[in-house]
């Protein structure tokens, strides 16, 4: 791959180069971002690279945010309150699998050497509009390859993170990872273990948004042995249905079609938020479709599985490639209103308690009764339709 003589950079980063540049130090545009764009896929936010300190960076700019502060990173605002990543060149001296210990006043080619793939050790000048690829970055990016910089095996074990980047990249990009660096990932897979559930979790729901195939994701985890450390439930099939890469992909609803039942306790083991394990449980919950297709016992179906019916419809399309035949009856029924569930029935415990109903368990009961009869037949969901059926019923 030949460098282009220069490459777009927002106005809003070329501007912290400017201001680092003439207070006397270093600043380069590296990262993810830079990477992309010699792909030619559209990027995402510039990162600098600096040789000022945190604390410099903090006195040239007016808002900073030190977002990373303890590890060099300290986040710009522009004049739109953007945040932009500031980092200075940094070396490790000490790690220990999860996080590291660095020094300042490295050089760039430093700073670079201790990233993580030849692919994101690239850095360009915004200013002078020079390239600085010390090793090969742009050769690998040409030749499809995911390579560790330098020796992979000290690479992994200094954040055993980058094992699943490896697979993250190669999935999203469609590369191939180095036979040298995939077997050191295999050999170091075991100490994936001592990485935080966090990390773990945010790795594999980024790598399931922007793999360019789920499938292909899900087939390296198992093989290079991250599986096995972290899911093993997961399991190797088809999901002709979930769709292009993006925000719009779902990693809950994706976790529970690659694990199944088990999704629950892996979304737990991944310490994935009480809202997430909960979507997770009420799927798994099911039932996952309607007996049949008429809609009375589709009604019933969307009382039983209440909020998690969207999700339903939503994981049929992932594993099928195509709509439930009973999406559309479920449809016309909540586009007319049907009632589906006791706070959509046209009456309350507090119009039941004015019958003479005791609160309690019975004027429970009484709900679930009547809401029973409007299931079979909607156009009791009337006030005083319900209200008369209730003394019948009490």
């Amino acid at each position: 791959m030949t460098f282009p003589e220069r490459l777009e950079i927002p106005e809003t980063v070329l501007e912290l180069a400017r201001t680092l540049e003439q207070a006397g130090h270093e600043a380069w545009c590296v990262g993810g971002a830079i990477r992309d764009r010699l792909l030619g896929v559209p990027g995402g936010d510039v990162d600098l690279a600096t040789s000022a300190k945190p604390e410099e960076v903090q006195r040239l700019f007016r808002r900073t945010v030190p977002v990373g502060i303890r590890f060099g990173t300290v986040a710009v605002l522009d004049r739109a309150g953007a945040p932009h990543e500031v980092t200075t060149f940094r070396h490790d001296v000490e790690t220990d699998g999860r996080h590291a210990v660095v020094r300042y006043g490295a050089s760039l080619e430093e700073d670079l050497a201790r990233r993580d793939f030849t692919i994101n050790a690239i850095a360009y000048h915004p200013l002078r509009h020079e390239w600085r690829d010390p090793f090969g970055g742009a050769a690998d990016l040409s030749a499809n390859l995911i390579r560790a910089v330098g020796d992979p095996a000290q690479r992994f074990r200094e954040d055993y993170l980058r094992i699943l980047r490896a697979l993250r990249f190669a999935a999203r990009l469609g590369f191939v990872v180095d036979p040298a660096t995939w077997a050191a990932a295999r050999t170091e897979a075991p100490g994936l273990a001592g990485l935080s559930a966090e990390r773990v979790r945010d790795e594999w729901f980024k790598g399931l948004r922007t793999a360019a195939e789920p499938e292909r994701l899900v087939s390296l985890w198992r093989e290079v042995g991250a599986a096995a450390v972290w899911l093993p439930e997961l399991a190797e099939r088809a999901l002709p249905g979930a769709g292009g890469a993006g925000e719009g992909r779902d990693p809950v609803l994706l976790t529970v079609a690659l694990t199944g039942p088990q999704a629950p306790a892996v979304l737990r083991r991944l310490r994935a938020s009480n809202a997430e394990i909960a979507r997770a449980e009420a799927i798994v919950r099911g039932p996952a479709a309607p007996a049949s297709f008429d809609e009375t016992t589709v009604r019933r179906w969307l009382a039983a599985v209440g909020p998690a019916a969207a999700d339903h419809v939503a994981l049929h399309r992932v594993e099928h490639g195509g709509e439930p035949a009973w999406a559309a009856a479920a449809r016309r029924i909540v586009a007319r209103g049907d009632a589906t569930s006791r706070s959509t029935l046209a009456v309350n415990g507090a119009d039941l308690i004015t019958l003479g109903i005791a609160p309690g368990p019975a004027l429970g009961a009484l709900l679930d009764r009547l809401l029973e009869r409007v299931l079979d037949d909607p156009s009791l969901n009337q006030r005083d339709r319900l209200l008369s059926l209730a003394r019948e019923l009490a």
